[in-house]
């Protein structure tokens, strides 16, 4: 825990330290607000749950494209400026490593989703929604945060070319956001299957952001986010020496 937590600390020091991580968050949080005001308080009468729904839909963004941004580096700079040597020559475990880096990323996703909570917050001094339904959907936020964090990662493991780490993490997060097109042109089983590893449509739009918790989906996330630095880390053994 010890390793984990020096780990974390640097690299959420080099978040708040450079301007990297704060340009992230200014551009994705100026996007996001800009269609949130356009697209979603722009639409006239309607249901106040409606209203936030759609607000969610278009705050997933945050998460999504701030995840890839945030992990692609964290890997691949290490080998590209040759750091990782002293890591690697250190009492440091490559678990210790991808976690410590990975949890870092995930608490300044989360300060950047905890500033975007405003946005919710009109929709709730103007209408009528629950405080459940912004919690549920903000802890969904997070949930597909890191699911995207852990993808970045394995990526990032993959190489140590920081634009070829971002643009397979890239792929990667598109391939499963939209994979519920390609189930929707093929039989059962196989459309189950697909359906069910869609990291956006069948796990956040259906259930996160309409105010449900479904214990299946936060499974799922935790699952998926598992998965992927169990596999950064088995990446980083196989590469430990080249």
């Amino acid at each position: 825990m010890r390793a984990i937590s020096i780990i974390y600390r640097r690299e959420l020091g080099a978040y708040l330290r450079s301007p990297y991580g704060w340009v992230i968050g200014a551009i994705v949080l100026l996007i996001d607000g800009l269609l949130f005001q356009g697209l979603v308080l722009s639409g006239g009468e309607q249901y106040s749950a409606i209203i936030l729904e759609r607000g969610f839909y278009y705050q997933s963004g945050i998460p999504l494209f701030a995840g890839v941004l945030l992990s692609f580096r964290l890997l691949s700079e290490e080998r590209q400026t040759y750091s990782m040597v002293l890591l690697n020559t250190s009492p440091i475990r490559d678990s210790e490593i991808v976690l410590g880096k990975f949890l870092a990323a995930l608490t300044f996703l989360g300060f950047l989703l905890a500033i975007s909570v405003y946005m919710p917050i009109l929709i709730k001094v103007n209408g009528k929604i629950t405080t459940a339904q912004i919690v549920v959907g903000y802890f969904g936020l997070l949930l597909l945060g890191a699911a995207t964090l852990a993808i970045g990662l394995f990526a990032s493991a993959l190489t140590r070319n920081q634009l070829i780490a971002a643009v397979v993490a890239a792929a990667m997060v598109i391939v499963m956001c939209f994979i519920y097109v390609l189930a929707a042109k093929v039989d059962p089983p196989l459309k189950d299957f697909l359906d069910q590893i869609g990291l956006f449509w069948s796990h956040f739009h259906n259930s996160f952001e309409k105010g449900i918790l479904n214990l299946r989906d936060v499974i799922y996330y935790v699952a998926t986010a598992y998965f992927f630095l169990l596999l950064a880390i088995k990446t980083l053994e196989a590469k430990r020496w080249q």
